[in-house]
C-alpha cells in the first residue's frame, strides 16, 4: 500500500519513538541517548540504544535498527501499512485512502493468505476433534477436566493419523504449494508430502489481534515428542509470543499469572483466572517480558513446584525486573502444577495461594537458605554472604534498606552485622573498574558495530566515513567545517555516498531527518539496518564535546589522506604527485579541524 511521503512523515511525527518503544522495553537514559535489552535478540547486558534527537533504535548486539515505523513492523510482525495504521491510530490521526504498489500488494497478500492458511488449518483440527478418528483425543481433553466450552474456547482440536491428510485438504481449500510451504503446516520434497503434525491433540496459537499464528500439538500414546511447535516462520516467533495472551490481555486483575505449559493455561482459564499465560515450549527470554511490559506491571510465577520449575523460575525472575516488571512467586505445594492443584484444591484455594504469593527477591533469598540449611556456621556464614551480595545490588538506598530489614528480620541475621556487610560488598563493588562503553576507533581499531562478527576488523576508512556521517546527524553545525575537506563523492562506499549527500542537502534545506532517510530504504531490509548502522557509530553525551571534536577531526583527516593516497596512486606526473605531497603535509599540521 503506498502513503504520500508527507503522511508517513506526519505518523513519524506524532510519535516520538522513545515514547512508543518504552511501551515495549524498559529504557534507562545515558547521555543523550537510552539504552535497554533488545527485544529482538536474547542479551544480558543492554545494547538497544534509542536516539530522541535522530529519532532511530539500533542494537550494538544484533544490528537490528531503524526508526519508529520499522520498530513496530519488527517487534508486531506487521507490514509497513499495518505499522503505519497502528501509529497512526495511536496518535489519533486519520490516514487517506491507500494505494497499493505491486511490491506491497504482493507481500500483503502472501502474509494474508499464511494468516487464512493457518485458520484454515485451526478450523480442520477441531472439526477432526469431533469425528470418530478423533474420539480419543477428544475424550484425553474431557478426562483432563475440560468442558466443550472450553474446548471450544481455546479451539482445540486433532491432527490426523492418515499420511498428508492436511496437505490434501488445504489443496482443495485451494492453497498453492508455495504459500504451504512457507507455513511451516507440512513438508514438500521430491519424495513426497507430509504434515507437521500426526496424531496430536492440537492447541492454536494466537497473537493479541486474535488470528492464529502457529500451533502446539501434544501427542498421543508414548510418542516423541511430547509436545511439539510449529516452526519459526513469518508468522510465528516462539521467543516473542505468550500463550493465552490473546485473552489475558484483556484482564482486570493487575497481573499476570506465568505459567509453563498449555493446559495450566487453559485449567486457569477455566477456573476463571483469565490472566494465565505460558512461554511456548521455551524458556522465557526478554522479549516475552517485554510483551508482557505492555499490559501489566505485574507479574506472579506460577511455575510446576519440582526442580526444574524453581531453576525456571529463577532464570525469569531477573529477566521481568530488568524489564521493569513487579514480581512474585506462587507456591503450589505439595501439588505439582495449577491444573493439579485447582482439580484437588478449587478455584478460592488457588486465589488464596495467589494472594499469599511471595515477593521475587524474597523468594530468591529463601532459596538460597535453603541451599545453605541446617545449623552448620560455615553454611551460614556463606548464606548471610550471599544475601549481602544480593542487596548490595539495590541502587536506591531506601529500597535496599527496606529489603535489608526484611531479610534480617526473617532469617534472624543481626539487622546491624548485615548493613555492615552489604556496605563492605558495595564499597568493593564501587572499587571495581567500569569498562567504557564507547570508544572511538577511527584510526583501524575494531569497530563496534552490530553488523560485524565478533572480532571481524571493520575497513578504517569505512569507519571513519561512518562515523563523520553520525556525528553531522547528531551536529548539524558540523557541515561547513566538513564541506571545506569533504563532499559526498568522497564517501567511497556507494551505499555511504548516497546517504552523504541527502544529509548534506538535508542539512543545507533545515531539514536533516535521519528517520526520513531511513525511510527511503525500507523496501530493501539490508540496506535500511546498514543505513542504522552508519547513524549509530557514536552514542556520546554532551559532556564529551572534547573527545567529539577529536574524532571529527580524525574522521576528516583520515578520508582525506585516504583520497589522496588513492590519487596518489594513479598520477602519472611529478608535477601532480608534488601537489599530493604538499596537500599530505598541509592536512597533517591541521590540529584543530574540528575545533
Amino acid at each position: 500500500m503506498y502513503y504520500p511521503k508527507e503522511v508517513v512523515e506526519e505518523v513519524r511525527a506524532r510519535n516520538d519513538i522513545v515514547d512508543v518503544i518504552s511501551s515495549y522495553v524498559s529504557l534507562k537514559r545515558k547521555g543523550n541517548s537510552y539504552f535497554g535489552l533488545c527485544p529482538f535478540h536474547n542479551e544480558k547486558t543492554g545494547s538497544f540504544s534509542v536516539s530522541p534527537s535522530k529519532q532511530i533504535y539500533y542494537c550494538f548486539g544484533c544490528g537490528a535498527g531503524g526508526d519508529v515505523i520499522r520498530f513496530v513492523m519488527e517487534y508486531e510482525n506487521m507490514t509497513f501499512p499495518e505499522a503505519l495504521r497502528t501509529l497512526a491510530e495511536r496518535s489519533g490521526m486519520s490516514l487517506p485512502k491507500e494505494e497499493y504498489s505491486a511490491e506491497e500488494r504482493k507481500a500483503y497478500n502472501r502474509k494474508e493468505q499464511l494468516l487464512e492458511l493457518q485458520k484454515c488449518a485451526a478450523t480442520h483440527y477441531y472439526r477432526l476433534l469431533y469425528t470418530e478418528e478423533g474420539g480419543r483425543a477428544h475424550q484425553y481433553l474431557l478426562d483432563r477436566g475440560l468442558s466443550e466450552e472450553t474446548i471450544r474456547r481455546f479451539g482445540l482440536g486433532y491432527s490426523s493419523k492418515k499420511p498428508g491428510e492436511l496437505y490434501r485438504y488445504l489443496k482443495s481449500e485451494g492453497f498453492r504449494d508455495d504459500i504451504l510451504k512457507e507455513s511451516g503446516l507440512v513438508t514438500i520434497e521430491e519424495r513426497g508430502t507430509r504434515d507437521k503434525f500426526w496424531n496430536r491433540v492440537m492447541f492454536p496459537i494466537l497473537d493479541t489481534g486474535n488470528r492464529v499464528i502457529g500451533f502446539g500439538g501434544r501427542v498421543m500414546g508414548d510418542g516423541e515428542p511430547k509436545y511439539l511447535n510449529s516452526p519459526e516462520t513469518e508468522l510465528f516467533d516462539k521467543s516473542r509470543n505468550l500463550y493465552g495472551l490473546n485473552y489475558a490481555r484483556s484482564t482486570r486483575e493487575g497481573f499476570f499469572l506465568l505459567c509453563e505449559g498449555y493446559m495450566d493455561v487453559i485449567a486457569l482459564h477455566q477456573a476463571g483466572f483469565t490472566n494465565a499465560v505460558a512461554s511456548l515450549g521455551t524458556a522465557l527470554t526478554p522479549q516475552h517480558c517485554a510483551l508482557m511490559k505492555r499490559f501489566t506491571k505485574q507479574v506472579i510465577i506460577a511455575y510446576d513446584s519440582d526442580g526444574a520449575g524453581v531453576n525456571a523460575a529463577k532464570r525469569a525472575i531477573p529477566l521481568l525486573k530488568e524489564a521493569g516488571i513487579q514480581v512474585k512467586v506462587l507456591s503450589m505445594k505439595p501439588h505439582k502444577d495449577p491444573d493439579e492443584f485447582i482439580k484437588e484444591r478449587g478455584r478460592d484455594a488457588y486465589r488464596e495461594r495467589i494472594e499469599k504469593a511471595r515477593n521475587g527477591f524474597l523468594w530468591e533469598i529463601d532459596q538460597l537458605a535453603a541451599a545453605h540449611g541446617g545449623e552448620d556456621p560455615a553454611e551460614r556464614t556463606a548464606f548471610f554472604h550471599e544475601a549481602a551480595q544480593r542487596l548490595a545490588g539495590f541502587t536506591e538506598r531506601l529500597e535496599r534498606n527496606n529489603y535489608l530489614q526484611a531479610v534480617a528480620r526473617e532469617h534472624g541475621i543481626p539487622e546491624q552485622d548485615l548493613q555492615s556487610l552489604v556496605n563492605s560488598i558495595g564499597a568493593q563493588m564501587k572499587r571495581q573498574p567500569i569498562r567504557q562503553s564507547v570508544t572511538w576507533r577511527p584510526e583501524g581499531r575494531e569497530a563496534r558495530s552490530g553488523s560485524r562478527r565478533r572480532g571481524e576488523k571493520e575497513d578504517p576508512s569505512l569507519f571513519s566515513q561512518r562515523l563523520l556521517l553520525t556525528l553531522l546527524a547528531e551536529d548539524s553545525s558540523l557541515l561547513k567545517k566538513t564541506e571545506a575537506w569533504i563532499q559526498p563523492e568522497d564517501f567511497t562506499d556507494p551505499l555511504y555516498r548516497e546517504v552523504a549527500e541527502k544529509l548534506f542537502r538535508g542539512i543545507r534545506e533545515g531539514d536533516a531527518n535521519v528517520a526520513s532517510i531511513l525511510n527511503d530504504y525500507r523496501e530493501d531490509e539490508e540496506k535500511a539496518r546498514r543505513v542504522a548502522t552508519i547513524f549509530s557509530a557514536s552514542p556520546v553525551t554532551p559532556e564529551e564535546e572534547e573527545e567529539r571534536n577529536k574524532a571529527f577531526s580524525d574522521c576528516i583527516r583520515k578520508i582525506r589522506m585516504d583520497q589522496l593516497d588513492r590519487a596518489s596512486r594513479t598520477a602519472t606526473d611529478v608535477e601532480t604527485l608534488q601537489s599530493i605531497l604538499k596537500q599530505k603535509a598541509a592536512l597533517k599540521k591541521q590540529m584543530k579541524i574540528g575545533g
